[in-house]
């Protein structure tokens, strides 16, 4: 089966200024959850991986992150869809660590879990730093144009701009 690997922040749910620390602060995109819930539904395995660095800075402890985690995976399975596993880097960006995107470590503890190869995945992401961290295992590298999608797109140079979306609904109807 093939992956479909998304971010989280900008691509499933809104962003937040302030950073996101509670279920309640969690806010789906429109259509993102219903985008997840018709993967799951075609057969793709789908996984969400983020960086959470609020981790590391003591903004949100890692039973808060999980309890929007399991918001986030309840709500597809309410659409009759299924998130395999949400991998997160809790790590700060000066820690260096091997999950923070751009580095593939989350990418490639997915490929060792689930034995499918990376260069057939689809990677959904909103920063540069998603595009990088595709790039770096040989994953189809997608950019929507939710979150930071915009400002990453205009930083592109006009010949990697061929896979843009306007959101992960459209990235998901175009799978079909």
């Amino acid at each position: 089966m093939r992956l479909l690997i998304v971010d989280r922040d900008g691509v499933i749910n809104q962003e937040s200024p302030d950073y996101i620390k509670t279920p309640e602060e969690w806010h789906p995109l429109p259509g993102s959850l219903e985008a997840l819930a018709m993967a799951s539904q075609m057969g793709l395995r789908v996984f969400v991986v983020s960086n959470q660095s609020g981790v590391a800075r003591g903004l949100i402890d890692i039973g808060q992150l999980q309890r929007i985690h399991s918001r986030l995976v309840s709500e597809v399975q309410r659409l009759g869809g299924r998130i395999e596993a949400i991998l997160y880097c809790p790590h700060a960006p000066e820690d260096n660590c091997h999950c923070r995107k751009p580095q593939p470590g989350m990418l490639e503890a997915i490929a060792q879990r689930t034995g499918a190869p990376l260069h057939d995945a689809i990677f959904v992401g909103d920063r540069l730093s998603d595009l990088e961290a595709a790039r770096a295992v040989g994953a189809h590298a997608v950019l929507v144009e939710t979150g930071h999608g915009l400002d990453t797109l205009n930083k592109l140079p006009a010949h990697e701009r061929l896979n843009v979306y306007p959101d992960l609904a459209a990235v998901v109807k175009r799978l079909k």
